[in-house]
């Protein structure tokens, strides 16, 4: 399970490893979480051209009426667990291996349904999924679901500052001290990354990054930290507002501010961290980690 916050790279890093995988020769299915995961996953499964001779021989096969399972002429009646369930158990006899991927999880009757049944075929394929922290919290938290609190976790962190200097010199061909200052200006954020790095590059390198910043501000606002706001509860926002508001990172001066109990402010606090929005790495600080939120923050009270 990957998390981490928009635009921190989850699907681009889901998108390397199924490239990895499918490069050693893995079977690697992409399911939609917006769709009957079950119905899809066999539908997938039944379209790979390496499966088909494989399940021909376990008399596994398409017909205008549906899927067939039976041994000879005989076609007992299934549902779709058992037929993937034997489908699987086909494809682990064969020596294939089988990653499945699901991207920017939601907790749907499609993701709790295919998860249930995901805990009884473990050993038979991988899972890898991807979601926002809200949604795998639910999802962990849902009374069927908790063997999901068992599942490795990988929390999206900043992108290196040494990598990200070294990426933007190597393409942009501009001075060190050109695009030290841009890697700084990111904060290790995966999507301000890359819009930094392509603004630059589309206004062809001649501009000075202050000429620039109004567009990164406008990128920003319109393809993350809209969509990251509304996501927050008004208590989240009333916490990040005067931490806009006052630049000051002293918890005791947010919650004396905010009239907050030591014991409610905690809850909000830890929620902001793992949603990625806060770094609580000093005790008695807390800072914003998105770069220019400050700046969006203030926009959104004017």
């Amino acid at each position: 399970m990957i998390t981490g916050i928009r635009g921190s790279g989850k699907t681009v890093l889901l998108t390397d490893i199924s490239e990895y995988f499918e490069r050693r020769e893995w079977i690697v299915i992409d399911l939609v979480p917006t769709y009957d995961l079950i119905s899809s996953l066999i539908s997938r499964l039944l379209s790979e051209n390496s499966l088909k001779d494989i399940f021909k021989k376990a008399d596994i096969n398409v017909s205008l009426l549906g899927i067939n399972i039976g041994v000879k002429n005989e076609t007992p009646t299934v549902n779709n667990e058992t037929i993937l369930r034997q489908m699987l158990d086909v494809i682990k006899k064969s020596g294939k291996k089988l990653l499945i991927t699901i991207d920017e999880v939601t907790n749907n009757k499609y993701i709790k349904n295919f998860a249930a049944i995901h805990q009884n075929l473990i050993r038979k394929e991988y899972l890898i999924m991807t979601g926002l922290y809200d949604e795998i919290y639910n999802l962990q938290n849902d009374k069927q679901l908790t063997f999901l609190y068992r599942a490795p976790k990988i929390i999206l962190k900043p992108l290196d500052y040494q990598l990200m200097t070294d990426a933007y010199k190597k393409v942009l061909s501009i001075p060190l001290s050109s695009v030290s200052k841009m890697a700084r200006l990111t904060m290790g954020y995966s999507f301000a990354f890359q819009m930094f790095g392509y603004l630059y590059w589309d206004n062809n390198c001649e501009k000075e990054i202050e000429e620039i910043l109004p567009e990164y501000d406008y990128a920003l606002r319109e393809y993350s930290y809209d969509k990251i706001w509304s996501e927050l509860s008004d208590t989240d926002k009333k916490i990040i507002c005067e931490l806009a508001k006052q630049g000051t990172s002293k918890v005791k001066d947010i919650r004396k501010a905010l009239d907050m109990s030591s014991q409610k402010f905690s809850v909000y606090r830890d929620r902001l961290s793992r949603k990625g929005l806060i770094d609580t790495s000093e005790y008695g600080n807390i800072s914003i980690l998105l770069p220019r939120f400050h700046e969006y923050v203030n926009y959104k009270l004017m």
